[in-house]
């Protein structure tokens, strides 16, 4: 992570860029905040009262904010690009600079695919980090925050009940950093051979013909090849193995929601919006936590370039 930080530098000149980016991001998750409650106030206040200037008030207030958010997260996307592609473009030109005073034992040690693939895969990995940090990675710990507090100020004993889902997605995704980061700098350094072994064959390749080394290319390559599929099945098997289970999390949540919060209602102790609502901010909270587990992966990805890349 301390390498990852290191390379923010680059992000300076493009600094106005970020923050107008993380302003639009807040205030597009505080509107998307608001829908829940709104039709808690369509349900209680106008449907069950039979109050249809109600009814039409609010959602009309609802087209506003979606307007509103919709707006925000163009503006959002605009900015964490621009600041995103001139973080890329001013990294690549630093290494290419830093490429161009190598010594010549240590353009030997790391090979010209090696560099190759510093220069193009991992800065474009770090350039995902930084864009998706300004644009998801803030909005879904806002999100699941902001939403964890309206669920307890809707119905605290509700709230309770659905924390075991949250400490086990949590844990979830714990394991998935931890596991995923070590693998994707291998898969970089798969990666490294690959070009390696492409760079060098077709820059020799009259010598291979002149020598009738085909064969021999063809099974070195094969090699290579066959090792970067199988790492990249591996970080799959991880993924496809704790995602499903996040599901399966959010699935329960929702049959706790319908049980307790059912029999509360009929207890008359929750009303039908507040059910609805408390609904949607479990969305808006599991969800993020879902995003926050896919982000996981990309953070991983990134602090492994990051290394390669300060190195």
């Amino acid at each position: 992570m301390k390498k990852l930080f290191k390379l923010t530098k680059y992000l300076k000149p493009y600094t106005r860029d970020a923050v107008i980016s993380l302003i639009l991001l807040v205030l597009v998750v505080f509107l998307d905040l608001a829908i829940p409650r709104l039709v808690q106030r369509i349900i209680d206040d106008g449907i069950a009262q039979s109050d249809m200037s109600s009814v039409f008030r609010t959602t009309l207030l609802m087209l506003v904010i979606s307007v509103l958010s919709t707006a925000g997260s163009i503006g959002n996307n605009f900015f964490s690009v621009r600041a995103g592609e001139g973080f890329a473009r001013d990294l690549r030109d630093a290494l290419f600079g830093r490429i161009q005073n190598l010594s010549y034992g240590n353009l030997d040690r790391l090979r010209t695919g090696n560099l190759i693939v510093r220069m193009t895969s991992d800065i474009q990995v770090l350039q995902q980090t930084f864009r998706m940090s300004m644009r998801i990675g803030l909005r879904a710990p806002l999100m699941m925050i902001g939403s964890i507090a309206l669920m307890i100020s809707t119905n605290v004993n509700l709230t309770m009940r659905l924390v075991p889902l949250f400490l086990i997605i949590g844990a979830l995704i714990g394991v998935l950093v931890a596991k995923l980061g070590p693998i994707f700098m291998q898969v970089q350094k798969k990666l490294d051979n690959l070009n390696s072994v492409m760079q060098e064959n077709i820059a020799g390749v009259r010598v291979v013909k002149a020598f009738a080394r085909q064969d021999f290319e063809e099974q070195r390559f094969e090699k290579v090849n066959q090792d970067y599929t199988a790492i990249h099945i591996k970080i799959l098997k991880i993924v496809t193995t704790i995602f499903p289970i996040m599901t399966l999390m959010i699935s329960s949540g929702g049959l706790i929601i319908t049980w307790f919060g059912g029999n509360q209602a009929i207890r008359g102790d929750l009303t039908v919006g507040q059910i609805v609502a408390f609904t949607n901010y479990l969305s808006t909270t599991l969800v993020p936590l879902m995003i926050m587990g896919m982000l996981a992966g990309v953070f991983a990805s990134g602090m492994a370039s990051a290394e390669r890349v300060d190195e």
